[in-house]
């Protein structure tokens, strides 16, 4: 097989065990993590940005596939129909990009935002219209935002977090 990137999933809780373990044996890997502000002081102070997997840069044939799947901290390669799964270079430097860019920033953008502050929204179906950040909705990785579509009137939209991009303009929402 040649050289290629692939992704390795992890057990529950694991990425931290299974980066440091593929990292031992040499294997050139992406594990992309993310600060975040946490309240707790002793909370951990970054994120895996892709939880459950690690990405690994090799040469499978040279490496073997059970070395990877006895990994401790591994429950295997992402795999379809027994074939490993590739990821195209393009992608990965992608997400490094991305990850750069967020770190670059603070961090985990998104707990920084005030209600009323102007995002824009970067992805999906609604990319590229900026709307007014309404809240970070409690316990997940989604935010509500206020869509102007008609006229004036506002729709509030929940979407994942990663899609919303702070802009600089500031305005007050009237309650």
């Amino acid at each position: 097989m040649p050289l290629g990137w692939y992704a390795l999933h992890s057990k529950p809780r694991k990425e931290e065990l299974l980066y440091e373990q593929v990292t031992l044996l040499n294997i050139d890997n992406f594990f992309p993590r993310i600060r975040i502000q946490t309240v707790n002081p002793r909370a951990a102070k970054v994120k895996a940005y892709f939880p459950g997997y690690v990405f690994i840069h090799a040469d499978l044939a040279e490496i073997g596939f059970s070395n990877l799947n006895w990994l401790p901290g591994a429950t295997g390669l992402v795999s379809f129909d027994g074939e490993p799964a590739s990821i195209p270079e393009t992608l990965i430097e992608a997400v490094r990009r991305k990850i750069e860019r967020i770190n670059d920033l603070g961090g985990d953008l998104y707990d920084g935002l005030e209600s009323g502050e102007t995002v824009q929204i970067a992805e999906g179906p609604f990319a590229g219209y900026e709307a007014i950040f309404d809240a970070r909705l409690p316990g997940t990785e989604r935010v509500r935002v206020l869509l102007k579509l008609l006229q004036k009137r506002q729709f509030p939209v929940e979407l994942p977090a990663a899609q919303v991009e702070r802009l600089r303009q500031k305005i007050v929402l009237k309650k």
